[in-house]
């Protein structure tokens, strides 16, 4: 085959491949817009539920669309606030944006594009200007890509609405967060909504800070250089050493007889020192608690808790630590937190699957508290990720009915799912070893399993034979 041959071939395969592609996004479009119908199906019948319940207590009316939000998420193993979240967005895409939804459906739009199209017209409240905003943006939105249709949208919307930027400001402004998203490799991130000017404050005072560290750096460098008469560079702005010095881990400079040290981090790296710093170690500059917190609002400290293989402390295994049951935690930063740490759970694991035998401590108070903590680590219900510390204990047989308060009748449930499962007809057992059989309103049935755990064993050394541990128990 020829060279013209072989291009004519592969353009043609690549035209196949394009059209095949082409085809599967349709597929996948018609099969995503089907399920947002479902799930607005399910909004809508949640809401015919509350409307039933006219004279019941506000929280009362909360339950049908917090139990129907939770089925659904146990079934699709995500959490049930994502997916009350996942509810609202497609009642409202398809009661509000009827045409878009269309779009989807017949994949002429991605999801992507329906996300932008119903965020910018989210705040037009008139029927007629939402119509006109979504004809205009959606023709748009079939011809180019999601991120190119959102600046066009938001002009759209901002001429189409008769609120002023003022008053939508100040309703925006009540929806300020913060959160955290866990990453791999005993990293997370931090995240915040807030008022544009406070938040492009915050990055530029980060961002002169870090320059000032660097100019610093840059003025020790060649304070040295002309000191010695050796050259002390470094590449672009400073940020990776190419001396002879030594760098350590957190990217400063071990310097020169143990005296002279130099910064390698990056302007990103010190920012995000910078930032951790003073939000671990600062006092905010107004205290509205006038007293009531001992020492103010400065006094109060972070809390984690961080669960360390006794093997790992002593270094010779290298994993398992890690923080509330949500997220790994390097072995330095384990030990570094051990040293400091006031007091220990001591927690006796099977050493073949994992599971919690028994916890015990020194100095012992509220001792089952201590155990469920150890064994769930974080909220049973299926999905949910707040971590145990932070729930309440619940009986899964009533105590009112009854219930012991017992290891094997209790269990770490957050305060949403504990208010759920009373309110809302979630029936609980506890089987031995905390596996919990959930039974929903609707009669289907699901399973939780306590939170598996993945046991470092150090390598053998020589040939000596491990030897046997008394199996231990409960200290209650």
């Amino acid at each position: 085959m020829g060279d013209d041959e072989q291009r004519e071939a592969d353009a043609l395969r690549t035209r196949e491949l394009v059209a095949e592609a082409h085809r599967l996004r349709q597929v996948i479009a018609a099969a995503e817009a089907d399920l947002a119908r479902t799930h607005a199906d399910a909004f809508a019948l949640a809401e015919e539920q509350t409307d039933r319940l006219r004279d019941a207590s506000t929280r009362e009316r909360e339950m049908p669309l917090r139990s129907m939000a939770a089925e659904l998420a146990v079934d699709a193993r995500m959490s049930d606030r994502t997916m009350q979240t996942h509810l609202f967005d497609a009642h409202r895409t398809v009661t509000q944006f009827p045409a878009t939804w269309e779009a989807w459906h017949d994949g002429r739009v991605s999801r992507a594009h329906v996300r932008v199209i119903v965020e910018a017209g989210a705040e037009l409240d008139d029927e007629h200007a939402r119509a006109v905003f979504e004809q205009d943006v959606l023709g748009y939105a079939e011809t180019t890509s999601p991120s190119r249709v959102r600046s066009y949208a938001e002009q759209v919307a901002e001429k189409l609405n008769p609120r002023s930027m003022q008053e939508r400001h100040d309703e925006a402004v009540l929806d300020r967060r913060v959160w955290v998203e866990d990453l791999r490799d005993g990293m997370s991130m931090l995240g915040a909504i807030g008022p544009s000017v406070e938040i492009h404050g915050v990055y530029d005072r980060l961002t002169r800070q870090g320059k000032a560290v660097k100019a610093a750096d840059r003025a020790a460098r060649r304070e040295v250089a002309e000191g010695d008469g050796e050259p002390v560079a470094a590449e672009g702005d400073g940020e990776r050493l190419t001396s002879e010095h030594n760098a350590g881990p957190d990217g400063v400079d071990e310097g020169v007889d143990g005296e002279v040290w130099f910064d390698v981090r990056t302007l990103d790296q010190i920012r995000t020192d910078l930032l951790l710093d003073m939000m671990l170690t600062s006092t905010p500059s107004v205290d509205g608690t006038d007293g009531v917190v001992e020492g103010g609002l400065g006094a109060i400290r972070a809390h984690v808790q961080v669960t360390v293989p006794a093997t790992t402390l002593a270094g010779t295994t290298t994993g398992g630590a890690e923080l509330d049951g949500r997220c790994a935690v390097d072995p330095e930063t384990a030990r570094i937190l051990a040293g400091n740490a006031p007091g220990f759970d001591r927690v006796f694991l099977d050493p073949i699957g994992g599971a919690v035998l028994a916890v015990d401590r020194r100095h012992a108070t509220a001792a089952q508290k201590r155990y469920l903590m150890a064994r769930d680590v974080r909220c049973r219900f299926p999905g949910c990720r707040r971590p145990a510390r932070d729930c309440e204990w619940d009986h899964r047989e009533d105590y009112a009915l009854g219930g012991k308060t017992d290891i094997e009748n209790l269990g770490a449930f957050c305060k949403r799912h504990h208010t759920l499962k009373h309110a809302a007809g979630w029936s609980v057992v506890q089987h031995p070893g905390g596996r919990l059989h959930f039974t929903a309103p609707s009669g289907l049935e699901y399973t939780e399993d306590p939170p598996p755990r993945v046991m470092f064993i150090p390598d053998p050394s020589g040939d000596t034979e491990p030897s046997a541990t008394p199996q231990p128990v409960a200290p209650f």
